[in-house]
């Protein structure tokens, strides 16, 4: 088995030295993708921060334990926080529900900010209908921008399978937001 390169190594062997700068540095540069992830994945902010948080408290753990050269540090990360993102939605009991919870715009103008949260907002909830593979698929190769392979890797199938997830996540949501039009394109009028 031929070692693989880890982008990490040296940064999770200063934490599990208990370097409290690498921790820092660990946590500034993996914690917000653990966030988003798990936000796509579960669609609860406060649930994506728990998640995220226990993905970061399992990698300080695991680090002074850590042997490189099996799996990218960073591709163990993101399989601790779905499969902690699945053990959350395992847990929940669905609720249907037409109305999506408020949330804060902080945009600095108001009506493109209200356009982006309604169209996020209905991107967000087309994911959620998505069966859970799939949107798994989708997030991670769109939201956490991993490559295929990575990507299939990660979800422990082949390339192929990946690409078939993807196509079929893609035709749903293409279809479930077939609604939404480009909103705020003005035409020049010449003048």
């Amino acid at each position: 088995m031929a070692k693989v390169a880890d982008p990490d190594e040296d940064l999770v062997k200063r934490v599990g030295a208990g370097d409290p700068a690498a921790v820092q540095a660990m946590v500034a540069r993996k914690l917000p993708r653990m966030l988003s992830l798990a936000q796509r994945m579960l669609g609860d902010a406060a649930e994506a921060e728990d998640v995220a948080q226990e993905a970061m408290l399992r990698a300080w753990k695991q680090a002074p334990r850590w042997t490189p050269g099996q799996a990218r540090f960073d591709t163990w990360l993101h399989r601790v926080a779905l499969n902690l993102c699945y053990d959350r939605l395992r847990r929940r009991r669905e609720i249907a529900t037409d109305v999506m919870p408020d949330h804060i715009d902080d945009g600095p103008a108001p009506d493109r900010g209200l356009l982006a949260a309604e169209t996020g907002a209905q991107v967000q909830a087309a994911l959620s209908r998505l069966p859970p593979r799939q949107r798994e698929a989708i997030v991670l190769c769109h939201y956490q921008e991993l490559g295929n392979i990575e990507a299939a890797a990660l979800m422990e199938i082949s390339v192929e399978a990946l690409e078939s997830l993807l196509s079929r996540g893609r035709r749903a949501l293409r279809t479930a937001l077939a609604d939404i039009a480009p909103q705020g394109v003005v035409k020049a009028t010449g003048r």
